[in-house]
């Protein structure tokens, strides 16, 4: 079992889990590691760090706008791995970013680079379960992660997670990311489909955003995946007060 998975299995047994998405360098990457250092403080289980990229085509308009934000600051993948060379994380980091960004990268190379940091998993949303193997026989001890959709049939999820790693994302809505959402009736109902044939923790994510959405999907999963509330806060806001709104959420 790789450590992310074992990680978040051992925190699951006792615990619901939080983890957040930031826009890496969206804020400039000289404020990553305090952005990072007080989401830790704050409870995350994990931080997912997301690679701008030029067509974010699963990314709603706030986390799109941060992305342009970071690539006006300049922010490549290549100087967001030379930052996360030097800092700490208390946490696991996964990195959340597009296939064309990570191949480009070269998947040896980028494992290679990332082993001295506290990277520990990948996010690519647009890589199919099916083309998987393009990655994973590079990745070492990092952990792909899996989204299951809301469309996936019964024998789909089956598949999704029989040898998923890390944690499951599970998609609360079809569509982009985004805190101005209205999900679907029958979602627990769906989301407690995929806890109950997962045997790594199961969490929930894009449209999260207020305290009730996180008592309600703490029902029936391990935890939630927040994003766009948290970059907005970060960029209205700065990091001090993105702490507090984070701590009113998980009151």
């Amino acid at each position: 079992m790789k450590p992310l998975t074992q990680t978040l299995k051992n925190k699951a047994e006792t615990e619901k889990l939080f983890v957040p998405y930031i826009m890496a360098g969206a804020q400039g990457l000289d404020k990553l590691e305090e952005e990072i250092a007080m989401l830790a403080e704050q409870g995350a289980a994990a931080i997912e760090l997301g690679v701008p990229f030029s067509d974010p085509v699963a990314d709603g308009p706030t986390i799109q706008a941060a992305g342009l934000r970071a690539f006006a600051q300049q922010v490549t993948l290549k100087k967001l791995i030379a930052v996360l060379q030097e800092i700490h994380s208390d946490v696991p980091l996964i990195l959340m970013g597009y296939s064309n960004s990570f191949f480009h990268y070269g998947i040896k190379e980028l494992v290679k680079d990332l082993q001295e940091t506290d990277v520990q998993g990948f996010i690519i949303p647009d890589l199919p379960y099916e083309h998987r193997d393009l990655v994973l026989p590079d990745l070492g001890d990092k952990a792909l992660l899996t989204l299951v959709s809301l469309t996936s049939p019964a024998e789909r999820i089956e598949q999704l997670t029989a040898e998923a790693e890390g944690f499951i994302y599970a998609v609360t809505v079809n569509g982009i990311t985004g805190t101005d959402q209205n999900f679907r009736k029958d979602l627990l109902e769906h989301l407690a489909k995929v806890k109950a044939v997962s045997d790594i923790p199961v969490l929930a994510g894009f449209g999260i955003s207020t305290s009730e959405h996180v008592k309600s999907f703490q029902q029936v999963c391990d935890g939630v995946v927040i994003g766009s509330k948290i970059v907005r806060s970060l960029e209205q806001q700065g990091t001090e007060k993105t702490g507090e709104l984070v701590a009113e959420i998980f009151r």
